[in-house]
């Protein structure tokens, strides 16, 4: 884990482990949750560079704004709904009922759970990469309390629309709040942030390198980093290289 100065070290093996075993589950069962969608954006496909970072962020933003306007599962389809896949992933029955609701904050793309290895505390401040619809968000909020402060950044603004709306729903949430801004360059002060969480999204970027030296500037010091995704843990086949799968 890059940064471990700052990164509290239980934190930092948790991710590694969470990391790599994601890796494994996401090798075995990405190849097949997407095909249909693939298919039907093979021709769209032809013509675009899926090398070029822009295009990258493009398709992932394109696909995500579609998300949010939606009603469905997640992005990538399958059999688990998104109230199994955050069950299974150790979330609590309540928090997930109280997110599933239409419009709701659960999306269903969630791929760990960053937040039961936090170890939040009351009056600190959070940064959430990729908050979405502000899932982890609100849970996080619970666990910080009125004195602490939840930031959610995402760079698609259907997301933030989405995530905002959830906000002015519940009138005994004021720790909450969402700004539009990339993962890379971050729209939050140097120095200012207790707990930097992720959930599946670091893996999209590009530029991971940047990614993580934004944590560390945004971090004070004896700062920590809970982050769940997926990692590869061998060649990605071609059937993955595509606008679909990326998105996924």
């Amino acid at each position: 884990m890059p940064f471990h100065a700052k990164a509290g070290s239980l934190s930092s093996v948790v991710c590694l482990v969470v990391g790599f075993a994601l890796g494994s589950w996401y090798n075995n069962t990405a190849g097949t949750c997407c095909e249909k969608e693939e298919e039907k954006e093979e021709e769209k496909e032809t013509d675009l560079n899926l090398q070029d970072p822009n295009n990258q962020k493009k398709v992932i933003r394109d696909a995500y704004s579609k998300l949010a306007k939606s009603q469905g599962s997640n992005c990538c389809g399958g059999t688990l709904t998104k109230e199994s896949t955050a069950l299974s992933l150790g979330y609590s029955k309540e928090d997930v009922k109280e997110s599933s609701k239409e419009d709701g904050t659960n999306l269903g793309e969630s791929c760990g759970n960053p937040l039961a290895f936090a170890e939040l505390k009351e009056g600190e401040t959070v940064v959430d990469l990729g908050s979405g619809a502000g899932f982890d968000c609100f849970i996080a909020s619970k666990s910080v309390g009125k004195s602490g402060k939840v930031i959610g950044i995402d760079m698609t603004p259907e997301m933030l629309d989405r995530a905002r709306r959830n906000v002015s729903r519940q009138s005994d949430i004021d720790n909450v709040s969402f700004r539009l801004g990339e993962i890379e360059n971050l729209p939050v002060a140097d120095g200012t942030v207790d707990v930097l969480i992720s959930n599946c999204v670091i893996n999209l970027s590009s530029d991971k390198l940047r990614v993580y030296k934004e944590a560390y500037r945004i971090l004070k010091s004896g700062g920590r980093i809970a982050i769940a995704d997926v990692v590869s843990t061998g060649e990605i086949p071609d059937s993955l290289k595509t606008a679909t799968a990326l998105a996924c």
